[in-house]
């Protein structure tokens, strides 16, 4: 395989990652606002409770995956396995 495919096979692996941290991270969050504050709370503030957990799930997947992608670059030597995204202009 050659750079530019490696480049493209791992943008697309990337983003299932990223969208499966994100999945795993709301669904995991409004099972606990459901289990433990749901029941304590008025039908009103749950919309907000919906939205901040949302917001909280998208700060944590990019917490997770920029750790991930850190903790990866260290293992593999991205320039001898990819090739860069964007060139400079001569």
């Amino acid at each position: 395989m050659n750079k530019k495919l490696n480049t493209v096979l791992f943008i697309l692996g990337a983003t299932v990652v990223n969208l499966a941290i994100m999945l795993i991270l709301v669904f995991v969050l409004l099972f606990l606002y459901g289990r433990f504050l749901a029941p304590v709370v008025s039908p009103e503030v749950s919309a907000y409770m919906i939205l901040f957990i949302f917001l909280l799930a998208l700060v944590g997947t990019y917490v997770i995956y920029h750790r991930l992608v850190v903790w990866v670059s260290k293992k593999i030597d991205f320039e001898a396995y990819f090739s860069p995204l964007f060139q400079r202009k001569r």
